[in-house]
């Protein structure tokens, strides 16, 4: 088996205490594989003179115990703690840090407000592909907003004030939220806001949030709306969204918001004021839309623990993705995928040549042609089914939501019939032409692959020639391709029911 680098990051919120155990193979791959959540409430639980009581401190002592064992189960050499905005206000905080580190041998880092937004900030730009935007992580404790210009962190700031304490500090109950006390929180954090003028000096970006409240919102959405694909990351929705959710929740009681699809019941209490937070923050910032970032403090932690980014700080966020799936699915060499990825793109240019760029197309191509065979992981005699299954479930980054399912109906393609089956779950999400333009990538990515067939990478040199209704492809090669023939041949009918084109290949 190959050799792992396992290591925990538990991540003590005022709302919720997490685990996440992430392991690195050999290679670089790297995967969540284990999580642990316990709803800890600790800015609720500090006295009326900031203190976290001792029952608090013990009962936290405990849960992380637990997490530390899962840790130990797993083999991790290495556990790091830290501790948000609850702690951070306690008036005792050193002295709860030394009874943690006394009851359970862990040494918990104190993050700043300015640590989280930090984190929070290299989570959502080392598994989102934006260039400028605002970052929002609403927590129990604290808000924290930062300004992104050219995928660079430009401006950020905390604020003692989240879903938790806003819910205590204005005696939102378990009944229905009145219009004024929500109006309150909102002038409250605007106010905070103004602190901070350049919140509102770039109207028109996205608001890309991190963190439960955000979470939260998009499952609900997602439930309402009969959302055909689970995933929550890069999950989009408009600016009103926020205020539908909010003018629908706040009538409820507690005990009702528990059974609202999608809302988990130890949320059902403090969304409101989490998306009122949210709400006035979104129009503060004249944000254009509400994107949701899947990764939050933890993520940032782990990269910054155990895959820091390269000196130059640049990262290609889709191609980081795409040879992390690549190596956690080992189902072709990778020297086979790349050489299918440059045939697919030489294909794709010639027989595209005259007409308007395509950029899309291209990404899209690139990135099925590297996956084509990643369902051989599930069944190796047939792998266009699991193909899609996994690219449509796994956890990968950089992409909308189209732009999953069309990768993988891509990546995936045996004939359009089969085509059009799958992807007609997912009509909401496609444009008009999206199954066509995917039949012809997908047919692409089939005759690349067919020129490679036996995995060698003999092909240096493609020629590729429009003769009549031929697509005449003529190799340089190492050796003879036989088999390579054989499928290119096969590929013919269907190849050209797409493309007009039946391809021969010859080689010299």
């Amino acid at each position: 088996m190959a050799s792992t680098q396992t290591t925990g990051i538990i991540d003590i919120g005022s709302n919720t205490v997490r685990l996440a155990v992430y392991q690195i193979l050999q290679g670089g791959a790297h995967r969540v594989v284990d999580q642990g959540r316990w709803p800890a409430r600790l800015s609720e639980r500090l006295t009326e003179d900031g203190r976290l009581p001792k029952d608090a401190v013990e009962e936290l002592s405990e849960v992380l115990l637990h997490f530390k064992r899962i840790c130990g189960k797993h083999g991790a050499r290495k556990i790091r703690a830290v501790a948000t905005a609850a702690i951070r206000q306690s008036a005792n905080r050193q002295q709860v840090l030394r009874s943690i580190a006394e009851r359970t041998g862990l040494r918990v880092e104190l993050l700043s407000g300015e640590d989280e937004a930090r984190l929070g900030s290299l989570a959502a730009l080392r598994t989102m592909d934006f260039s400028d935007g605002y970052l929002i992580d609403i927590g129990g404790g604290s808000t924290e907003i930062s300004l992104i210009l050219g995928r660079r962190p430009a401006a950020s700031v905390s604020f003692p004030f989240g879903c938790v304490n806003a819910k205590g500090r204005y005696g939102i109950g378990n009944g229905p939220v009145e219009p004024s006390r929500i109006a309150a929180v909102q002038a409250e954090i605007r106010r905070q806001f103004q602190a901070a003028p350049w919140i509102a000096e770039h109207p028109g970006l996205p608001l890309i949030g991190l963190g439960g409240t955000v979470r939260a919102l998009a499952k609900m959405s997602q439930r309402w709306n009969d959302y055909p694909l689970p995933i929550l990351h890069g999950y989009e929705l408009t600016a009103g969204a926020i205020r539908d959710a909010l003018n629908r929740l706040a009538p409820l009681p507690t005990e009702k918001r528990k059974k609202v699809p999608g809302l988990s019941k130890d949320r059902a209490d403090v969304i409101v004021p989490g998306l009122a937070i949210l709400g006035a923050a979104a129009e503060h910032c004249g944000a254009s839309r509400l994107m949701v970032c899947g990764a939050g403090l933890r993520d940032g932690l782990f990269f910054e623990t155990c895959l820091p980014a390269p000196a130059d700080g640049r990262i290609q966020v889709l191609e980081e993705s795409i040879r992390n799936l690549t190596a956690l699915y080992p189902t072709a060499p990778i020297s086979h995928l790349h050489q299918v990825r440059r045939l697919a793109l030489a294909l794709y240019a010639r027989l595209t040549e005259g007409r308007e760029p395509d950029e899309e197309a291209v990404r899209l191509l690139g990135a099925a042609a590297v996956l084509y065979h990643i369902g051989a992981a599930i069944d190796s005699s047939d792998s266009a089914d699991p193909t899609f299954y996994l690219l449509t479930h796994a956890r990968w980054n950089g992409l909308t939501h189209r732009e999953i399912i069309l990768i993988a109906a891509i990546a995936s393609y045996r004939g359009t019939g089969s085509l059009r089956r799958k992807l007609s779950p997912y009509r909401a999400l496609l444009r008009e032409g999206d199954a066509d333009r995917a039949a012809r990538l997908g047919a692409v990515v089939q005759l690349a692959a067919a020129l490679d067939r036996s995995e060698s990478q003999a092909i240096g040199d493609l020629r590729v020639q429009v003769r009549g209704g031929r697509l005449e492809l003529t190799a340089s090669a190492a050796h003879p391709l036989p088999v390579e023939r054989m499928e290119v041949e096969s590929l013919s009918k269907a190849f050209k029911k797409t493309w007009g084109l039946a391809p021969t290949l010859k080689v010299r």
